[in-house]
């Protein structure tokens, strides 16, 4: 069951890999970005958990807008802007639970798939982030009635997937869509990023 102390756990992984996985996220990105992707991921990630940690709330909805606000601020980068619209859309369906099951979740992290196509304008197969966590997302309501284990062990390897399938893609946003087709056969960074996001929360979600 995801609580205040399961979701905290949670962004407690992801902060702890996004830190492991710094360098290799910031030689992802110097190749067709900014080169900044590793430091956001790391600094976003440790903000939003130390946020929660100074947190005595128990309202899911309400710790997931001060870790996104946290990570916002911490994070000033497109992609730390794009997953701060995520976390905020899945707090608006998880405002008033304390608890919620891995359907619930399911609910709130398709929510936040959809905040960020909104607000973003974009969609999956454009080489960016979405490639990762759309069907991580998928995979969780897909196997939500299994429970978080399996719902998330599910997500990781779609996530991964996702995030190699953008090797064939062209890029359509940001600095990498400068590269036009220099870009074809590099993987995309951001996806990545979602990646080892859903394989930390894999990682966290035995402890649902």
């Amino acid at each position: 069951m995801l609580n205040e102390a399961t979701l905290k756990s949670a962004f407690l992984a992801v902060s702890q890999t996004m830190k492991q996985n710094r360098d290799y996220l910031i030689s992802l990105d110097q190749r067709n970005g900014d080169g900044d992707l590793g430091i956001s991921m790391d600094e976003g990630f440790a903000a939003a958990f130390q946020a929660l940690t100074l947190s005595s709330e128990a309202d899911l909805g309400k710790l997931l807008v001060a870790a996104a606000k946290a990570f916002n601020e911490a994070a000033p980068s497109s992609l730390g802007t794009i997953l701060s619209f995520m976390m905020m859309g899945m707090a608006k369906t998880l405002k008033g639970h304390e608890t919620a099951d891995a359907a619930l979740v399911g609910e709130a992290l398709t929510a936040g798939v959809e905040k960020i196509m909104e607000r973003a304008n974009s969609n999956p197969g454009q080489k960016t982030v979405l490639d990762a966590l759309d069907p991580a997302v998928k995979a969780v309501c897909a196997h939500a009635p299994e429970g978080f284990k399996a719902a998330f062990a599910a997500a990781s390897e779609a996530a991964k997937a996702g995030a190699e399938s953008t090797k064939d893609m062209k890029a359509v946003h940001g600095r990498a869509a400068y590269y036009g087709d220099k870009a074809i056969g590099l993987v995309d960074g951001g996806a990545v990023a979602g990646s080892l996001l859903f394989e930390a929360l894999a990682d966290a979600a035995s402890n649902c």
